[in-house]
């Protein structure tokens, strides 16, 4: 028993470092005021379901908002949206992009990433798939840090804009789920060396009269449930 105990402190110790190590790898990289914001031609929001139930998804909403308020602003003059497409009913990228739409922004500035289905996919795949080594992310600050731990691992030159939470706070089951991630992220970075599900022929944001950013080469692309924050 006593063993078994230690065993579980020590595990707990251990994602608690392995938790600070990401938040501490990442802290230069997150942004929070839009003035501080270099143009960037192309942000990656990254996906989440819309709604919880019937109602609206906090997460969700600062995320489209965010991207609305930075394109208006010329801070970000392209977006790639990247989320699950699990089946009709529910397509994260689809309904990104019709909510930035109705915003105002027309479609030929929009990619979609229908193979997004984790942020290592997401992050990943923005640089071998949609060739851009260089952008923006939107999500939340616990959301960036691991977003942006595998783009450095990587090699992507990446920033996050963090864009606030629900207004009650911090949710604990998304911050214990946070922990369990990063958690998830070490493995498949260090130990495993993970792939996205799906790679294949790269589909670059930017036509060829359009500078783009560098790339790389690398099986085939687009095509789950709900989670309230990512």
């Amino acid at each position: 028993m006593k063993a078994l105990l230690i065993m579980l402190l020590m595990l707990a110790v251990s994602l608690c470092a392995i938790d600070r190590w990401v938040s501490w790898k990442t802290q230069d990289q997150i942004l929070t005021n839009t003035d501080h914001i270099e143009h960037y031609q192309v942000a990656v929001v990254l996906g989440t379901s819309k709604y919880l139930g019937r109602i609206l998804n906090a997460y969700y909403i600062h995320r489209i908002e965010a991207a609305i308020q930075l394109y208006r602003s010329g801070k970000v003059t392209h977006f790639l949206l990247s989320g699950d497409n699990a089946h009709r009913s529910y397509n994260e990228p689809w309904t990104m992009k019709r909510d930035l739409m109705k915003a105002g922004i027309p479609e030929q500035d929009i990619a979609l990433d229908y193979a997004g289905f984790r942020t290592l996919d997401s992050i990943v795949r923005a640089k071998k798939i949609f060739d851009t080594n260089h952008f923006l992310i939107i999500t939340q600050r616990f959301h960036c840090e691991r977003a942006l731990f595998i783009a450095n691992y990587h090699k992507i030159d990446a920033a996050c804009f963090a864009v606030p939470g629900p207004a009650h706070g911090t949710d604990l089951k998304i911050r214990i789920r946070e922990i369990f991630a990063r958690a998830r992220a070490i493995l498949d970075l260090f130990i495993i060396d993970a792939k996205p599900k799906f790679l294949g022929p790269k589909e670059p944001i930017f036509s060829d009269d359009t500078p783009a950013e560098t790339s790389e080469n690398d099986n085939h692309p687009n095509d789950t449930k709900p989670h309230p924050a990512e």
